[in-house]
Parts: C-alpha cells; sequence; structure tokens
C-alpha cells in the first residue's frame, strides 16, 4: 500500500495530562486530537491498547484483542451516571509526569467496580448496544473474560498456578467455573464495553479531523494471557503449559547479550491449516481500533530468534523460518489491502527486504541510528526511499535530546557528524533534527512528543532489559506553548504533509 506525505506524532494515551495518575480516552485526548489538528498533523500513532501485565508493557498484555481497563476515563463514566462527582473529586494526589502504577491501579479499579455496580442497577441482557458488543467480540471476549476472572480468583497470579482443571481449560470443568466467577466475569466485560465505546468515539472525533490512528502489532503474545491459555496448540508450549522455546532477538545495538523476551512462539504449521484464522481475527480486531497498524518486530514473519525454555540470556538461539509470504498472501486475499508499517529494525536480511518489498510495506528509519563512526548508512535522509516512515527515535531509544546530551561528552563523532550533517551547530538539534525528517522525501514522519516538546532522559519511556520503572512518562498541557502548534503546522505546509500536489492533483 502506497501513503500519500503525511505527518504525526507519536503519544500513547497514558502519557495525557489529567488528574487520575495516568493518562486515558477522557478530555485531555480530545483536546490533544485538537492540538495535534492545530499543528497540521494528520497522524497519530500510539502504542499497543491491550491490558498490560507483569512489568506494565503495553507489548506484554493479558490479552491480543482486549482493551486497557487503565484507560477508560472517570470522567467519561461519570457523564453516563456511572459514577458520583464526588468520587472524582475525592483523589490521591498523583505526580503528574510519571506514572506510578501500584497506586493508580488500585484507584481506578475501586472506581471501576464503582462504576460497575451502578451499571448493574439498569443493565439488560437484552440491551441492543450491550448485544451487539458481546456479537461482534464473541472470538475472544468470553475467553478473555473468564481468563482474568480465574486470575483474580486466584490472587493475581500467573495462569499455570492455579487450580489444575481452570488452568489446563478442561471442558468438563468450564461450566462450573463460570457459574462460580459469573459476577466477575460481567465485571470483565463491562469494563470492555466501556474501553470500546470510549476508543471507538475518540477515534471517530481523529477521524473527523482528518487524522489517521497508526495503531501498534506486537508480533507475538505474552505467556500469562488469555491468548496463550485458550488456544495452547497454536503456541509453542507443552500439554501443561511449559515453555518449549521462547522468543527474544539476539546481541544487537541495544543489548549485548541480546532481548529474552519470553513470549511463545507460533506454531506456524498448526495455524497454516485454517489459513492462519486467529491472525486474520487478530488483524480485523485491530482494524476496529485503529487506521493503520504498525508491525512490531516485522522481521519474525520472515524468520525469528528461537530461545530454548529456560535458557538465561537470549545469546543462545537460532534462527528459524517463519511463512510470511504465505500468511501475508493469505492476510490479503481474506481481508484486502490492510494498511501496514513494517518495523524492520535490528538483523535484517535480504529475505526480510524481499518480504516487505514484495508486499510494499514502508520501513521505518530511526535518525538517531544515523550518526557517527558506527552509523548505519540507510538512516541517513538521502539515503530513504519515499515508501517508509521516519523517527527521530523509537519507545526503546532516549530522548533525541537526551541521546544528543550524552554524545556531546561521550560520542564525539555521533555529535559532530551530525552537526555536520544538518549544517547546525546551535543547542537546539532536536528541532533540527526534526526539520530533516519532515523535508526527507519519506512519505510517513512520526515524531515522538518527547522529542516535539525537546525533553531529556527524564522522559525516555523504556530501557530494554530493564525490569520495572518503565513506560511510565507523561506531559502536561504547560509544557507546550500557543506557539508549538504554529511551528508544526508551518512544517507541514512548508515540506508539503500533505502533499499539496497530491490536493492539487484531486482537485484537477
Amino acid at each position: 500500500m502506497n501513503f500519500t506525505r503525511s505527518a504525526g506524532m507519536l503519544l500513547h494515551p497514558i502519557s495525557l495530562p489529567g488528574r487520575f495518575g495516568i493518562g486515558d480516552l477522557g478530555p485531555n485526548a480530545y483536546k490533544f486530537i485538537e492540538f495535534l489538528e492545530a499543528a497540521g498533523q494528520t497522524l497519530w500513532q500510539v502504542f499497543p491498547l491491550g491490558p498490560t501485565g507483569y512489568g506494565d508493557s503495553p507489548y506484554q498484555c493479558f490479552s491480543a484483542f482486549a482493551g486497557n481497563p487503565l484507560l477508560v476515563s472517570p470522567e467519561l463514566l461519570a457523564s453516563e451516571g456511572l459514577l458520583a462527582e464526588s468520587e472524582l473529586q475525592h483523589h490521591p494526589h498523583f505526580d503528574p509526569h510519571q506514572i506510578d502504577y501500584g497506586r493508580v491501579i488500585d484507584y481506578k479499579q475501586k472506581l471501576l467496580k464503582s462504576a460497575f455496580e451502578n451499571f448493574k442497577k439498569n443493565f439488560s441482557p437484552e440491551d441492543k448496544e450491550w448485544k451487539k458488543f458481546e456479537s461482534d467480540h464473541k472470538v475472544w471476549l468470553e475467553d478473555f473474560a473468564l481468563f482474568m476472572a480465574a486470575k483474580a480468583y486466584h490472587g493475581g497470579n500467573l495462569w499455570t498456578t492455579w487450580d489444575k482443571e481452570i488452568a489446563l481449560r478442561k471442558k468438563s470443568a468450564l461450566p462450573k467455573w463460570k457459574e462460580t466467577l459469573a459476577d466477575d466475569i460481567f465485571y470483565q466485560k463491562f469494563v470492555q464495553f466501556q474501553f470500546f465505546r470510549q476508543w471507538k468515539a475518540l477515534k471517530t472525533f481523529a477521524n473527523s479531523k482528518n487524522i489517521k490512528v497508526i495503531g501498534d502489532l506486537p508480533i507475538f503474545i505474552a505467556y500469562d494471557s488469555a491468548d496463550l491459555w485458550a488456544n495452547k496448540k497454536l503456541f509453542s508450549v507443552d500439554d501443561e503449559g511449559n515453555l518449549q522455546t521462547v522468543a527474544g532477538v539476539p546481541p544487537d545495538y541495544f543489548s549485548p547479550t541480546g532481548q529474552l523476551w519470553g513470549n511463545p512462539l507460533y506454531r506456524w504449521d498448526e495455524m497454516e491449516k485454517d489459513d492462519f484464522k486467529w491472525w486474520r481475527s487478530r488483524i480485523s480486531a485491530l482494524l476496529e481500533l485503529v487506521d493503520i497498524i504498525r508491525i512490531d518486530h516485522f522481521r519474525g514473519f520472515e524468520a525469528y530468534w528461537e530461545i530454548p525454555g529456560g535458557a538465561p540470556t537470549a545469546e543462545k538461539g537460532k534462527w528459524v523460518k517463519a511463512p510470511g509470504k504465505k500468511f501475508f498472501s493469505k492476510v490479503k486475499e481474506y481481508l484486502g489491502e490492510v494498511p501496514i508499517i513494517a518495523e524492520d529494525l535490528g538483523v535484517i536480511t535480504k529475505g526480510v527486504v524481499e518480504l516487505r518489498e514484495k508486499f510494499n510495506f514502508p520501513g521505518i528509519k530511526i535518525l538517531q541510528f544515523a550518526f557517527g563512526s558506527q552509523m548505519e548508512r540507510k538512516f541517513l535522509p538521502h539515503n530513504f526511499p519515499s515508501n517508509c516512515c521516519v523517527h527521530t527515535g523509537s519507545h526503546d531509544n532516549d530522548t533525541t535530546r537526551g541521546y544528543f546530551e550524552k554524545a556531546k561528552y561521550e560520542h564525539n563523532d555521533i555529535y559532530s557528524s551530525v552537526q555536520k550533517y544538518l549544517n547546525y551547530y546551535g543547542e537546539n538539534l532536536t528541532f533540527e533534527l526534526i526539520r530533516a525528517a519532515y523535508r526527507s522525501v519519506a512519505n510517513l514522519v512520526v515524531i515522538p512528543m518527547q522529542d516535539v516538546l525537546n525533553l531529556g532522559s527524564e522522559a525516555r519511556m523504556n530501557f530494554p532489559g530493564r525490569l520495572g520503572g518503565n513506560w511510565g512518562w507523561r506531559f502536561t498541557w504547560e509544557q507546550t506553548n500557543h506557539h508549538l502548534a504554529h511551528t508544526y503546522k508551518d512544517l507541514c505546509d512548508t515540506f508539503e504533509r500533505p502533499s499539496l500536489r497530491k490536493e492539487e492533483e484531486l482537485a484537477d
């Protein structure tokens, strides 16, 4: 698929301002979309929107289909009469710049439980909107709600530690567990009902402003997930759920011992039997929430790094071929032309490039990787193809300002080479790099909000390999000013994002 020349910003909803300790889908999300519109942006990129588990990573979710309860807006619940205004006034004091997940989860769960009790008072199972919601999401909703209810019943522990009959999902035991956990299953469905209502209203608002949402699709699922629990035969576990092999990447720029993700791998031979039905359902479900799909770790569709189940690091593994061409051919056969961006970073072989080019997916360029004696020349703007998406950095990078501040003293070859390339010797290298992205031939440019605000390392989102302390950054409206939107609108106009020529051609 060819994308038109456009620009956008990367900001996960958890990073939005607000008084409840974490960004959500309420008024500040709408305000952010209005900011994007004023700034001439036509793209809003987010991380995966699923319910986060251990480590709070959006790339390790309890479900590849469900929404994150922490994103449900208390203010929108109150506007529907499900919460009293007084419940919103008496909230803990939260740091406006950093998410304290423990306190936020406790607080938001109390609000959601309260809203649920009010919801039940007037609930009818014949409600048309509720019935449509259950019908539209029947592929995953029942399994997810039972999984989460059973997890809560077992103290939030990993599913392999549950009572064996429910851990192994024995069919004869399911009716008993569904009856025992009926109220909590209903609660789990209620939370998802609210998430999907709120998100779809927000997306509709974004689309009305000519803004498309880029959503992230992690190639792998989490071990502690409803996806694995309900579909064990599709993943690299034995009958008891023990991991036989896991996902990761070999040693690279980010880690000298590689990255041991620990995700189960796919039994691709099993998935091929029904033309990858589970995957097609996943992609269809995501396309209800977003306009464009960014596939994280795209290279895993050509070959993936297979690590033994008990390995301490990712160093000892092997590359195993994946059925990428068959897979994407079937996706196209069943779903048509799906708008996909391929995150093709890491160890990229000729086969990965051929797979991406066969289906005409734009790849990704990271400007932070382009400079210094160890630079990768393909990330220099003058080497870009037009069919690509350029970022200053990714969620695994330091902020651009933080990166350059360290480089100035620790890697002077990086700092001097970017100065020379940009012909800029002032103090705001971040903005000059953003200008370079905008004026490049890349059809898509998406800048992380931290770089838009020119923030330092304190605003970094993720440190690969570090347990805890990630995914916590938030901004406040005080960090923006009335000039910021105008500056980016001017960049869009100057460098034709969206392409003025395209609009003129359509007019002709």
